[in-house]
């Protein structure tokens, strides 16, 4: 799993490093750098899964743009940007250390550098011993891609191979045929890269009727698709689940949640919900029990639903991305949502990285959470977004005893405090 993001001269970054864990969330007011800090994420899925420099940036008529484009892909004035990731190997003695480097030219957008290192760690020393696996030259006359050297295991450069400049290193290294260590190390990466989801479930998207589907779209409209086509014992304990988490969220008694196959072929799905009033008894169909389709159903219903149902479907080790994760939702629920992200993230392997604005689900995270909240917040002088552990501000424990870190965020008092700890 991702371990560490640095970035550097990305879109409002100058140099900026994100601590991924379990469940992170991140905090900051408008334009702070709270979505291009996600996007750095979006865009690592997009390269590492084959698709171009290019159109990873700049979108195509399946993939939206990365915001701002790129013009704004790249921290003003500089026309190259890199991106550095830390993930965990095979076992807690390893770790790999990635890095893509990106530059960008009018409308052309190409690797400039690239690197995959193998941190190999001793069991009575801190210090890491650097395995490089393959790196790039920067491009020699006379060629039209950019050399890459993979490791051989002896001393000396490596094997040169010559790669296309349009793609990432590590998606085209995964069809050559490389010495085990080095395909170890770069199907670990992809795989890693891959199953980062960056999900935006849209309710509007959710209500018609959907095609059987194996993988959830990224703003959540075949949600009933992908839950009809699981296999039936697996159906039947998502389902149970969805119903579990559910019961918490509406005033109304939520009895069941399920999906059924609809038409003529049986190859669509519609979601269902069977709400009970006081008076109803599980099993009985009188009037005090209400079913209603997804038509029917609260936005805020069938966001919360899209959630639960990409935690419980994607693979484990993933990397689930979420942005204002409470839209939609009553600010008394967040300590529902709140509960529901942790306990599945544990359940199924899967880190969360999310943002939100508020306050209720600050409140609803504690101090516990405090290790895990970074903030995304403006340099006074430069005006580069930065991150901060929350833990890591200085007046924290004077702020938390005058007030809930809900109060705190919604009164500016996190903002203010590392203005005042920034150097001028």
């Amino acid at each position: 799993m991702l371990k560490e993001l640095r970035l550097s001269h990305w879109k409002s970054f100058d140099q900026a490093t994100l601590y991924i864990d379990s469940l992170i969330i991140l905090i900051g007011t408008n334009a702070s750098g709270k979505s291009n800090t996600l996007d750095a994420l979006q865009f690592l899925q997009r390269v590492a899964s084959g698709v171009s420099i290019f159109q990873a940036i700049n979108g195509d008529v399946n993939l939206p743009q990365i915001r701002g484009g790129m013009e704004w892909v790249c921290r003003k004035p500089a026309r190259e940007f890199t991106l550095t990731l830390t993930l965990g190997g095979e076992t807690e003695q390893q770790d790999y250390r990635y890095s893509l480097s990106v530059q960008v030219n009018g409308a052309k957008a190409e690797v400039s550098g690239e690197e995959l290192v193998l941190l190999k760690y001793g069991s009575r020393s801190q210090t890491a011993k650097e395995s490089r696996l393959f790196y790039t030259q920067p491009q020699e006359a006379n060629t039209p891609g950019i050399p890459a050297y993979f490791s051989t295991g002896t001393k000396g450069p490596g094997r040169r191979i010559d790669v296309s400049r349009s793609h990432c290193v590590l998606a085209q290294a995964d069809a050559l045929n490389l010495r085990k260590e080095v395909q170890e190390g770069v199907k670990r990466v992809l795989s890693c890269l891959q199953q980062i989801f960056v999900f935006d479930p849209i309710p509007s998207h959710m209500r018609d009727y959907k095609p059987f589907s194996d993988q959830l779209q990224a703003d959540g409209s075949n949600i009933a698709g992908v839950l009809a086509a699981l296999a039936p014992e697996r159906k039947v304990e998502v389902e149970a689940t969805l119903t579990s988490y559910l019961k918490a969220l509406p005033e109304r008694d939520i009895q069941r949640v399920w999906t059924e196959p609809v038409g003529k072929f049986q190859t669509d799905a519609m979601l269902y919900c069977q709400e009970g009033w006081m008076g109803y008894q599980d099993g009985e169909t009188d009037s005090a029990a209400h079913t209603v389709d997804a038509r029917g159903m609260s936005d805020g219903t069938l966001r919360y639903l899209a959630i639960v149902t990409a935690m419980l479907t994607r693979q484990p080790g993933s990397l689930l991305v979420i942005e204002e994760v409470d839209n939609g939702l009553h600010p008394s629920r967040a300590t529902v949502l709140v509960e529901m992200l942790r306990t599945l993230g544990k359940e199924r392997g899967i880190d969360v990285v999310i943002t939100t604005h508020n306050p209720a689900l600050l409140d609803a995270a504690g101090a516990a959470m405090v290790p895990f909240i970074t903030v995304v917040h403006r340099d006074n002088t430069t005006g580069a977004s930065l991150l901060t552990l929350l833990e890591d501000i200085q007046q924290l424990p004077k702020l938390m005893a005058a007030g809930s870190l809900g109060r705190l965020s919604s009164e500016g008092r996190i903002e203010a405090a590392l203005k005042q700890e920034s150097p001028q």
